[in-house]
């Protein structure tokens, strides 16, 4: 069974930088491509950043790229998410997610998934 543990929310202003981890456990990290979601109350939880078995290959919504991105310390079992440039609508708790498929299926929210952590930017 994978367990995920997210780190490094918090609140920042607008324009300030946060970086998320992700530490991964309970099965081979290589065997799974990893990614990263966002929710608000009241939505649906939404894809942001999705990176390959190998950490070599990533994939990013149209809404964060240039701002956020997605890495691995393989080494680490640890995926992170840079964000910079934050913005008030960044607002969300964020989401770690794990598949044993490819880093494609990611946006599809399969797999096992994190507690989440909140990440406030205030204007």
């Amino acid at each position: 069974q994978v367990q995920l543990v997210e780190a490094g929310g918090g609140l920042v202003q607008a324009g300030g930088s946060l970086n998320l981890s992700c530490v991964f456990s309970g099965r081979a990290f290589i065997h799974y491509a990893r990614g990263w979601f966002r929710q608000t109350p009241g939505k649906e939880r939404e894809f942001v950043a999705a990176i390959n078995w190998s950490g070599a290959g990533t994939h990013d919504a149209d809404n964060v790229r240039g701002r956020f991105t997605i890495s691995s310390d393989n080494a680490k079992y640890t995926t992170y998410l840079l964000m910079n440039s934050l913005k008030p609508e960044d607002t969300a708790v964020y989401y770690c997610n794990a598949n044993e498929d490819t880093m494609r299926t990611i946006p599809l929210g399969l797999g096992s998934w994190g507690q989440g952590t909140q990440v406030t930017v205030s204007s």
